[in-house]
């Protein structure tokens, strides 16, 4: 972190001076402004590309967004958000918007498939990764910034959430191209504004706001009291023209607001805010609950690899601790980290935002020498905490599939064991000190992981992608191209959204009144889906009616969501009882 740097290398993060480090090869030819974007943009699109198109809807958030979405293509209503017949008022309108104009552009429609509704989610994970890169410019050099970069595009826990179709991809780059424009803001320390700073930072506040809510509100808002109270001082802030900007959010954002308040008196802030928000504050939601300090020991995996070089840059970071990078790093992390612990419901992709935060610091350490002279102690935990991702996600791999009845994926038990060396190769060079030289192969794993996990072993999991091969069962039996299905006992999202919105979800013997309406004539255009639990009061229902229904097929599985075995028979009506 010094200031001895040359002068293309931007200003300097802090005002200590050690000696000068040489920085390896790889960084001096990809540490410029011309060169770092583009290899930002392809690593990321190397780690978050595979798995879009073969792994299927994860449930349960990632089907209910795109089955919103495609309701509204199919009806037309761009304003109200319903998940087949019930209102989904958890969530405002930006990503479904987002994901229609994705259906629209590629030319799909309603008819679009999964890939096409995570297409926001995968441009999102780019644009985050280049927004760290451009936020680090304003304290420090294309190097700090490339560095910068490559932690955040490394993060677990990005490349999952730019392969699902929801909002959390979406919102983090607003929050970061918020926090970008707001580090500009303060570090100019005049009150004269900066008028496209400030319509780049409430623009970016009103995107995040109709994508997630309030939480850029608290995320961004809590960065800019910390660093009022640090610096003692509100003045910087005028340079973001509040007065302005504050309208011009509103502007932004107030048409949907009072159009959804109009179409549904008032119900979607009641179930937006008063059920799903403050549920979540006061609560732990739908078994997520957890005690304090879970999101900081869940960073230690969905972070990876930045745990273990931002412990071995910690020493460094300490000492410019009164830098402005620091300072503004601190005043983004610290309070915002400290409300998502003590909220009820955890989530790990709910610190997400804030990972740009630890990287900032970690990379102008890094590039400044941090780890040459930390402790024996502190070199080894840090090795300890790169290796052990990569070598939990091999015996993952391997075992898992064993768990669920399969043989292990060979491309991706190999890919994830060449990762597994690579991961132990970088522990060893922290071992030794050496953080950016471990940077690289820890890139490296990283890739293979991502090729293993998401390109073959993740996908060929086919126990827990129930619903995609149910429906595939569905259209081998139905003599139909679009046929009448009922489900009772499996009701996930992910069934509907690739069946069809018209899938009805209904008890056991429903289904046998849905399937004796064409008892007299049978038709293999009408298919009830009876899970093993549902099958005593359906047959049994069935006989009431004088039904005698057909077992087409059965589909058996584990349910992603709570590890539950399922068996569903798929029943046509049959020939009626004399």
């Amino acid at each position: 972190m010094s200031d001895q740097h040359s002068p293309a290398d931007g200003p300097s993060p802090v005002s200590a001076a050690p000696a000068p480090v040489k920085r390896p090869v790889w960084l001096r030819l990809l540490g410029h402004d011309l060169i770092a974007p583009a290899v930002l943009v392809l690593l990321a699109l190397i780690l978050f590309v595979p798995g879009q198109w073969t792994v299927p809807p994860l449930d349960r958030d990632e089907p209910r967004f795109t089955q919103a979405s495609k309701q509204m293509l199919e009806t037309g209503n761009y304003l109200d958000i319903r998940l087949q017949e019930e209102p989904r008022y958890k969530k405002p309108i930006g990503i479904y918007w987002l994901q229609v104009v994705s259906a629209k552009a590629t030319g799909y429609g309603a008819e679009a498939p999964l890939w096409v509704y995570r297409l926001p989610s995968l441009i999102a994970g780019l644009a985050v990764v280049l927004l760290t890169y451009w936020t680090a410019r304003a304290f420090a050099g294309p190097p700090v910034a490339f560095v910068a970069g490559l932690l955040v595009a490394l993060a677990l826990i990005l490349g999952v959430e730019a392969r699902l179709g929801k909002t959390d991809a979406t919102l983090f780059a607003t929050i970061v191209l918020a926090q970008g424009a707001l580090a500009r803001l303060f570090l100019a320390n005049s009150p004269a504004p900066r008028w496209g700073l400030a319509l780049v930072f409430w623009t970016a506040m009103a995107g995040g706001v109709l994508v997630k809510g309030p939480v850029i509100l608290m995320v961004v808002g809590l960065t800019v009291a910390a660093l009022m109270l640090m610096t003692r001082s509100a003045a910087w802030f005028r340079a973001a023209a509040p007065l302005f900007g504050v309208p011009w959010m509103l502007l932004l954002i107030l048409p949907w607001f009072v159009a959804i308040w109009i179409a549904t008196e008032g119900s979607f802030f009641q179930e937006a805010i008063g059920r799903d928000l403050l549920g979540k504050v006061s609560e732990g939601q739908e078994s997520h609950g957890a005690p304090p300090l879970t999101h900081l020991t869940a960073m230690l995996a969905v972070f990876w690899p930045l745990p273990g070089f931002l412990l071995l840059a910690a020493p460094r970071i300490w000492a410019e601790r009164h830098s402005r990078l620091t300072r503004f790093a601190i005043a983004w992390f610290l309070p915002s980290w400290i409300v998502f612990e003590l909220v009820a419901t955890k989530l790990p992709h709910y610190t997400m935002p804030l990972l740009p935060a630890l990287a900032l610091v970690t990379a102008a350490a890094l590039v400044d020498g941090a780890g040459a002279t930390a402790g024996r102690a502190l070199r080894w935990i840090s090795a300890a905490l790169v290796a052990l991702l990569p070598v939990a996600v091999l015996g993952a791999v391997i075992a898992g599939p064993f768990a669920l009845g399969l043989w292990p994926s060979p491309p991706g038990v190999v890919l994830c064991a060449f990762a597994a060396l690579l991961g132990l190769w970088a522990a060893i060079r922290l071992a030794h000190g050496e953080a950016l030289a471990a940077l690289p192969r820890a890139v490296a794993a990283m890739v293979l992981m991502t090729g293993g996990v998401w390109g073959f072993s993740g996908p060929a999991l086919e126990t827990i992608w129930v619903s995609p091969r149910l429906a595939a069962a569905i259209a081998e039996v139905s003599s139909c191209e679009t046929p009448d299905v009922a489900s009772s006992g499996f009701s996930e999202p992910s069934f509907v959204f690739l069946q069809g919105t018209q899938t009805r979800l209904i008890p056991g013997d429903a289904a046998a009144g849905f399937l004796a309406e064409t008892a007299q004539m049978p038709n293999p255009c009408r298919i009830a889906v009876i899970e093993k639990r549902q099958e005593e009061s359906f047959l049994a229902a069935a006989a009431a009616t004088g039904l005698v229904p057909e077992l087409r097929g059965r589909v058996e599985g584990v349910n992603i969501n709570g590890g539950r075995t399922l068996d569903l028979g798929l029943y046509v009506a049959g020939p009626a009882a004399q």
